[in-house]
């Protein structure tokens, strides 16, 4: 089982950009498939973004296409989320998540292990 700590959120104005991170222990951490997800206030945990396991291969949510980019170095058991042009309606709580799959997807289901969240506020 993996564990994941983010890092990287806070208080960000309106069109400005913010770089989240996760940092991963206990597995080997290039046999993972890794996903963002984030979770709106009164709203449901939604995909944002996930990598295939040696980072050739992305997925992401309509919402942040264009905007979002994820990444990954498996030397360093990270993984990014860069975030551009920020908005308020991307004000929420982002969780890291993990996989064993080999195939990019959105459904949390397959992602086992999960960080707590990292609060991203976009303010104007």
């Amino acid at each position: 089982q993996l564990q994941l700590v983010e890092s990287g959120g806070g208080l960000v104005q309106a069109g400005d950009s913010v770089r989240l991170s996760c940092v991963a222990s206990g597995g080997t951490f290039n046999t993972y498939i890794f996903g963002w997800f984030r979770q709106a206030p009164g709203k449901e945990r939604d995909f944002v973004a996930s990598i295939s396991r040696q980072g050739g291969g992305t997925m992401y949510a309509d919402s942040v296409k264009g905007r979002a980019t994820i990444s990954r170095n498996n030397a360093e058991n990270t993984v990014w989320l860069h975030m551009s042009r920020l908005k308020s309606e991307d004000t929420a709580v982002y969780y890291c998540a993990a996989g064993p799959g080999v195939d990019l997807t959105q459904q949390q289901t397959i992602y086992a292990d999960w960080g707590q969240g990292t609060q991203v506020t976009v303010f104007s």
